[in-house]
């Protein structure tokens, strides 16, 4: 089973590389995703066969907050919420809190529409190093690279009306990759990705949609799907939902 996942995993690469060398060609520049730096939507469309539609419900922070560079917050009862855009730097900015008021911190509250991969990974990774827990709040997001830090949680919550959605990495800076290191860069961040989150027990099913979704729309979890690629150890009202 595991070598057929890595499979595909490859296969996915490879049309990875494919749309990549087609926007390329087609413009001088990737399209533009960035929440920080374009004026793009924060929320992407869904995915659909048809006509894009919006998001199942809409996100109770304004689009300004979260397009601003994250900042975390210690509230009471232990929970630190983490707000914004994944910048780079984002995860340096995370581990000096801990270190700094780690014995207070329960669980990390997340609130974000992603960002940059190799810091959502890296915080990923300290939230499990450190035992602690990760949630999305009611009508809080979780979207693009910001459900790998989500994956770092020993216990998982996704609260009922949580926003979170997946969609392929890409390259949001002005320097354009040629053909060939778009492939090898495609390559490189799906095996960390994949390798990640199952390291953290996560289910292939949410990689693979990721893949599957271009970057300029989202692929929304549904409360059943959170359960079914054990996205969520710990939900609400999202597992009443999945019954």
């Amino acid at each position: 089973m595991r070598g057929a996942f890595f499979a595909l995993l490859a296969a996915a690469g490879a049309f990875l590389f494919t749309d990549l060398r087609e926007m390329r060609l087609a413009s001088a520049a990737l399209p533009g995703h960035d929440p920080m730096t374009t004026d793009a939507p924060v929320l992407p469309p869904a995915l659909t066969d048809g006509v894009p539609q919006g998001p199942p419900v809409e996100p109770e922070t304004s689009r300004e907050v979260l397009r601003q560079p994250m900042r975390f917050e210690l509230l009471p009862g232990g929970l630190l919420q983490a707000e914004g855009s994944i910048d780079l730097g984002a995860a340096d900015r995370f581990a000096e809190e801990i270190a700094a008021r780690g014995e207070y911190v329960k669980a990390i509250s997340l609130n974000s529409p992603g960002g940059s991969v190799d810091d959502a990974l890296a915080m990923s990774t300290l939230i499990r190093e450190k035992g602690l827990n990760t949630r999305v709040a009611t009508k809080a997001l979780c979207a693009s690279s910001c459900p790998l830090v989500f994956a770092g949680g020993v216990t998982r919550e996704a609260e009922e009306n949580a926003i979170l959605g997946v969609h392929q990495v890409f390259n949001a800076g002005q320097e354009q990759p040629s053909p060939e290191q778009a492939m090898s860069g495609a390559q490189s961040t799906t095996a960390r990705i994949a390798r990640h989150l199952d390291e953290m027990g996560i289910g292939s099913g949410l990689w693979i949609n990721a893949l599957e979704t271009p970057p300029d729309r989202l692929y929304y979890l549904t409360p059943k799907e959170m359960v079914e690629f054990k996205l969520i150890t710990a939900p609400v009202a999202t597992a009443k939902q999945a019954d």
